[in-house]
Formats: C-alpha cells, structure tokens, sequence
C-alpha cells in the first residue's frame, strides 16, 4: 500500500479573475522527493506557500497523514522551509539562526544545544557556528538555512529555489549535498525549480508544471525519454519534433509519415489510430551522422553550423521543411557546413505526441 504523506484535492488559487493554480490533484509519498517544475508563472510557488500555510487555498483541501490542514497556521505545520533568499538573521551566528526555530517552539537550553549541534554536523558548518551571515560563502549560507530547516525535525521540507542564487559549479554541488542528504534522513521534500537539469538530478519524480496544471508527473527517466505532451519536450531539455501522421503499424512498431514525406519507424502508441496528426520526438544525443543513408529512419538534410560546446559538439542541420540538431563527441570530426549527409536514429530512441 502506498503511503501517501501529503495529499492536494481538488486545490485551487485564484487572485482576482487570475486562476494560478487550477484543481490540483496530487500525491506526495512519505520520503520521496519530488521536484515542481515549471517556467514562471506556472503556480509552483504558490503551491509550495499553500503547504507551507504562508497562502490560502482557495478551493480544495490540503492533507498530511491524512490530517486537514487548511486551517492550521503555519507554524503549526512541522514543515521546514528553505528560500533562495536564505531569509537569515545577519546579526546572529550561525548557531543562533539554526536555534531560532527552536526557542520559537519553547525547547529548553540544553536540548536546543545539542540539537542545533546535529544539525550543523549534518551540513557540515559545526566549525564555523560562531560566525555571522555576512562571513560565509553563498553556499554556506545556504548550507545554514538549510540547517535551520531541519535543526527542528519536521516532517517535510519544502525548498523554494534555494540553489538560484548560487554559481554554476557550487549549485551543482550543492544538488548532491541536498540529495544525499534526502537519501540519508528519509526526509519527504518538496523542491520548486525552473532549472530542468536541477530537477532531473535530484528527483525521485518531477511534476512539470504550466499555467496551473500538471502536464506530466513521472520518474526523471520516463519524463525526459517519453514526454507526454509537446510542452514538456521542448521544456525539458532539448529535442527535435517532427510533423506528420500514423500510416499504420507493422512489428510492434508505428509507421509515421512526415509532412516532408519521409517515413519513421518509432516506438508503439497503441492508442494513436492511423490518420492521427502526431509529432515524433527525438533527443539530439540519440541523432547519428552519416554520408550513407541507414536503411530506417534516414532524413537527408544539410549542415548548417557545427558548435563546439566543451563535452560535445552541437550540429545544426536543416532538413526537408525542418530544422533539426544532433549532438555528437567532442572528438569527433567537424561536418562543414553545406554537407550534404543523412540524420538516423532508431526506432526505440524515438517517440510519438499528440501536437
């Protein structure tokens, strides 16, 4: 039986005749961590400041273990909360900041010492407790409202962009603290992101959000290797879609006839009937490059750019009506532009959407 931690039926949030949110159904199991994911505008923040109890719902219900909190302020609540911000107090320590929680819910001394302690050892600040904000790093200070998020043992965590503020190799870094952390505590988290990348790192699944609804909520795998719609295609990474219509099936897999006239052989979608407008979606590192054509799946087109981004090459190619991009090793040969060669992936790498 799954055990579901927190529980939104039926939530919605307006502001005035803007509807943010829009009848939100969602379940979230105990000690998984699930990214909301989304451009702005979306509704992932206000979701997040509906549980936290920071914002209303205006319709629907809110559970934790299976309790109604809609009416629950949220200090209340048992949830730990980390902003980009990190929202610390500048004229405390460290320690001072992680406690505040604490001598807000009434701990004694001595416990709030050596809980404060844990949480500190747990982000590995315990050596720098006697310092203020303004003489960390940005990591640190994240570490730090982290720390405070967590120093009073609540039930859920839920993070609001908390790495947006940090530079590329410290944010990455900071995704694998947080992860471990996760795996190490069995914590249930929360996070909101508009970075794809961050959310397929970190995640046990990923709500991808737009315009107050859920496109897809699945595994990081399934969501990147087959979107459902062709807003989380083009938003998660990138991909090349190509126009056409189901021609039928043969061997377990679907024939499709591109607005160019070419045919593709792409996984089975059963439900899809012959006749049916599709798009077919193929990532750019799943593209191979060759002067001859293969014997499926082979579009002629020309190169148009070749880029050289540090781990791979990224190669524009324009195709019959379609404009298309394959990534290949760094080491590889360069196509000059103009050449005339042939873009082929396989069956398997392929899959159909609706447009």
């Amino acid at each position: 039986m799954v055990d579901y931690h927190i529980r939104l039926d039926g939530v919605t949030k307006t502001f005035g005749a803007l509807r943010v949110v829009d009848n939100l159904r969602l379940d979230i199991v105990r000690g998984e961590f699930l990214s909301l994911l989304g451009p702005s505008g979306s509704g992932k923040t206000t979701i997040l400041m509906m549980l936290a109890g920071f914002q209303d719902a205006t319709e629907g219900t809110i559970y934790v273990d299976g309790h109604m909190i809609n009416d629950i302020p949220s200090h209340r609540r048992n949830m730990g909360v980390v902003f980009q911000s990190y929202a610390l107090f500048p004229h405390m320590t460290v320690a001072q900041n992680v406690a505040f929680p604490l001598k807000m819910r009434g701990v004694g001394r001595a416990e709030i010492a050596a809980r404060v302690n844990r949480a500190l050892d747990m982000v590995q600040l315990a050596a720098l407790s006697e310092r203020r904000p303004a003489q960390l790093s940005g990591g640190q200070q994240q570490r730090v409202a982290l720390a405070r998020a967590l120093v009073f043992e609540p039930g859920v965590v839920l993070m609001d962009e908390p790495l947006g503020a940090l530079d590329k190799q410290l944010r990455e870094q900071m995704q694998l603290d947080i992860r471990e952390l996760h795996g190490r505590l069995g914590l249930t988290i929360v996070f909101v992101t508009h970075d794809q990348s961050e959310a397929l790192t970190m995640s046990d699944r990923i709500a991808v959000f737009n315009k107050g609804l859920i496109e897809q909520i699945d595994t990081p795998r399934m969501i990147y290797d087959h979107p459902a719609t062709r807003f989380v295609a083009e938003f998660i990474g990138e991909t090349n879609l190509m126009e056409g219509e189901i021609a039928g099936r043969e061997g377990g897999e679907a024939l499709i006839r591109l607005d160019s006239g070419d045919m593709l052989r792409v996984r089975d979608r059963a439900e899809f009937d012959a006749g049916r407008r599709v798009l077919a979606t193929v990532r750019p590192e799943k593209v191979e490059l060759s002067e001859a054509p293969a014997a499926i799946n082979s579009i002629p087109v020309a190169v148009t750019d070749s880029i050289y981004q540090g781990d791979h090459l990224r190669v524009q190619l324009q195709g019959p009506g379609q404009r298309l991009v394959a990534r290949r090793d760094r080491r590889a040969a360069e196509w000059t532009p103009g050449a005339k060669i042939n873009a082929t992936f396989a069956p398997e790498d392929c899959w159909v959407i609706v447009p």
